[in-house]
């Protein structure tokens, strides 16, 4: 007869408790987890909440299963391991969004504010929405990208089926009183063919004939204005001409200045765009097939979206908080970022440097569109980062495509990761194994092996977050980053990429 190890494990329940929460997992999904590996084993939600209250003990069986959704040995959790959980690494300097104390305070008083802003933006050429779009943006990174209410809302619209079918939208725009209106003259109705579908007051979709060869992008713009039609009435209160949307777009252009209505217009863009997102994403099964099949982008083709539709909710739904968007487009446009990881931008969305960083992914992604126009078929590219950020060290991993948007335009999508918090997360020494991993690229002239220490402590995370393109990165040199190729911190300096390249 075998012994229930909890006997020589009074603090099991407290370290799983804390162990799950570290990595961002609710009950239901630990025991979902644990479904996958041997669903007759497998503990119930109210079985694991007993278990880390105390008021039961696992069996071996269990308890081996639970150790290995965590990758960690069954011992771990028992008495004899004097190993401890790390502090949140969410709270440390360089993990997140950095807030600023400014004095004196009355200087940034809404009165002052008011009076500054707009001279500062016509002194410096900026238009009011794309000003407004920089705030959202900052807004969503502060909020790490959690808007329950506008889930809520696209939840109870498609009531979470997924893959939701063209014929299912187009039910929904007729169940909530949108008329859907074809037309061929798109190129001067619909700016120029650019934005593919516009809305017209108060229920009636102008939709591009080209798009029924799109039906990514076409379902896209439905649940779009579908979103506009159920949370705000339909009232047309957007933007007249939209090249691209994504949470934060800053590529929109306008005369500078801020204009009474450019907040309203960038808030309704966002929130719309969100609300597309989720209804055709819906949180808690997105959830669950990202965990089955390990975060690959290519789930975009099953679920009838475009990757930049499965890369953004990547980011709002993983219980894995740390992550970053980049939306590229040549000579170096970043015309979506989003960056709840805190990773320094590289540029921003109002300007291109001159002068930037060759190694990062998506601007080598973004110098090859030579390609691109020939119809070269792109895969997803993986590759791990480290960076100097203000005397730290930081360590990063992307999954980077080459693809084409709906106006047959080349972009770069990027999506990432900061490894440092799901390292600390799992008990790694985070500063010093990211350490290992600069030193080993500055020895190799500045794209190198990752460490044996530190590439296993990687894979421990990738098994963990159950994002397999972190495990595959190991398979290319890791590179060290910079915010600008004149300020290259390799040992051998890199030549600077112009922005201007193709």
């Amino acid at each position: 007869m075998t012994t229930s190890p909890v006997r020589r494990g009074a603090l099991l329940g407290s370290k799983l408790r804390v162990l799950r929460k570290r990595n961002g997992l609710t009950l239901e999904e630990l025991s979902a987890r644990c479904a996958h590996l041997d669903p007759a084993v497998a503990p119930s939600v109210s079985y694991l909440s007993m278990l880390e209250t105390g008021k039961r003990t696992p069996s071996p069986q269990v308890l081996s299963m639970i150790a290995g959704v965590f990758d960690k040995s069954v011992g771990w959790f028992l008495d004899g391991s004097l190993e401890t959980i790390a502090a949140d690494p969410s709270a440390e300097p360089g993990n997140g969004v950095d807030a600023t104390t400014f004095e004196p305070s009355f200087l940034f008083s809404p009165a002052m504010l008011r009076q500054a802003l707009p001279e500062l933006l016509l002194q410096t050429g900026t238009s009011g929405q794309n000003f407004a779009q920089l705030l959202i943006r900052v807004w969503q990174e502060t909020q790490h990208n959690d808007f329950p209410e506008i889930e809520r809302a696209a939840e109870a619209a498609g009531r979470r089926e997924m893959p939701l079918t063209l014929a299912a939208l187009f039910a929904l725009c007729k169940r909530h009183g949108l008329e859907i209106r074809w037309v061929d003259d798109d190129r001067k109705r619909l700016d120029r063919g650019l934005a593919r579908a516009r809305f017209e007051p108060p229920g009636t979709i102008l939709a591009s004939r080209r798009l029924e060869a799109r039906e990514p992008r076409l379902k896209y713009e439905l649940a779009f204005f579908l979103g506009h039609r159920i949370l705000h009435d339909g009232d047309g209160a957007l933007a007249a001409a939209r090249v691209d949307r994504g949470e934060g777009d800053g590529a929109a252009q306008g005369a500078p200045g801020l204009g009474a209505r450019d907040a309203l217009h960038a808030w309704r863009e966002f929130e719309c765009s969100f609300f597309a997102g989720a209804l055709l994403c819906p949180r808690a099964p997105f959830r669950q097939l990202l965990v089955r099949e390990s975060h690959r982008i290519s789930i975009h083709r099953r679920l009838g979206v475009g990757p930049a539709v499965v890369m953004r909710r990547m980011t709002a739904v993983s219980p894995y908080r740390h992550w970053h968007f980049f939306d590229g487009y040549p000579p170096g446009y970043l015309r979506t970022v989003y960056r709840g990881n805190g990773i320094p931008l590289p540029w921003g969305n109002l300007a291109v440097v001159p002068d930037p960083c060759p190694h990062w992914a998506v601007f080598r992604l973004l110098r090859t569109t030579g390609a691109a126009r020939a119809g070269a078929a792109s895969k997803p590219t993986s590759q791990i980062s480290v960076m100097l950020d203000n005397g730290t060290v930081r360590l990063y991993c992307c999954h980077s495509l080459l693809t084409r948007d709906a106006a047959d335009a080349t972009r770069v999508l990027s999506v990432g990761v900061d490894l440092a918090p799901a390292l600390a997360a799992q008990s790694f020494e985070a500063p010093r194994l990211t350490q290992g991993v600069w030193d080993a690229c500055q020895r190799a002239g500045g794209a190198g092996a990752v460490p044996q220490e530190a590439a296993a402590a990687i894979r421990t995370v990738a098994h963990v977050l159950k994002i397999g393109w972190i495990a595959e990165a190991l398979e290319a040199p890791a590179q060290i980053i910079c915010h600008r190729s004149g300020a290259c911190p390799r040992e051998r300096p890199c030549a600077p990429a112009r922005a201007n390249s193709s």
